[in-house]
């Protein structure tokens, strides 16, 4: 029997749970985040129900309150948000493409026995790598927060670190954040490595459903996941105050 899949709805809560923001609350019809540094992710607010322009101060005003420009995530089903924000002049912000797959059903071979690595905690190179990409402590300190299993993936090329990635579960999804290739390891192949890696622990972990998202400019990466047979189960994007400075 085919794995079902799950949707953009439910993968929308393994987005929060395995990149969870430094705090999260209600207040009206917002969920308003504070990211604490670690980026879009962890800082956008997202709409409960449907909302109108003048719910947009209170949403504001706290987002400026925690020293974070205005922004918003924008998920399927959220066009007349959209629309409003648009109309108040927010700009859109690194739309974003979701992915899943079953782990049986990836295109992954086996590692082989020193290409890669997975543990927890990270390590001093690990760390490194990810500094390299614009990847800096504030976001490891997103890593340290998921509650649920998670590890950090290692990948190297004759013997020297070349990749780091990291991979946390929710119930039997695993999602893979982070994941980044020094510029001289690139198109080796090492990103495919990790994302074996990947797969061997969620499997370990009871996990049956891979999952990734990516930035949709990524050309490279939105190709790899295409390759090893994952399927685009859906999309979002932010939309950020004109006023970046605010």
């Amino acid at each position: 029997m085919t794995q079902a899949l799950p949707d953009a709805a439910a993968l929308y809560d393994v987005i929060e749970a395995t990149w969870p923001p430094a705090a999260r609350w209600q207040d009206g019809p917002w969920t308003l985040r504070r990211g604490g540094g670690g980026g879009k992710r962890v800082s956008a607010a997202t709409a409960q129900r449907a909302v109108e322009a003048a719910d947009l101060p209170l949403a504001e005003t706290a987002m400026r309150g925690m020293a974070q420009t205005p922004l918003f995530m924008l998920r399927d089903g959220d066009d007349a948000l959209d629309a409003l924000l648009e109309n108040a002049g927010y700009g859109i912000v690194d739309p974003v493409n979701i992915y899943a797959a079953a782990l049986s059903d990836l295109d992954l071979p086996q590692p082989e026995r020193t290409a890669s690595f997975h543990i927890w905690e990270p390590l001093a190179i690990q760390r490194d790598i990810w500094s390299a990409g614009g990847i800096g402590p504030e976001r490891v300190d997103v890593m340290a927060r998921a509650a649920g299993p998670k590890t950090a993936l290692l990948g190297r090329i004759s013997g020297r670190a070349a990749a780091a990635g990291f991979v946390a579960l929710k119930e039997r999804t695993a999602m893979v954040h982070a994941l980044e290739v020094l510029p001289e390891f690139r198109r080796r192949g090492m990103g495919r490595v990790l994302m074996a890696e990947a797969a061997i622990w969620a499997r370990g972990q009871g996990a049956s459903v891979m999952s990734v998202i990516c930035t949709a400019q990524n050309e490279g990466a939105n190709g790899l996941y295409c390759g090893m047979g994952m399927t685009h189960v859906g999309r979002y994007h932010y939309r950020q105050h004109p006023d970046a400075g605010v």
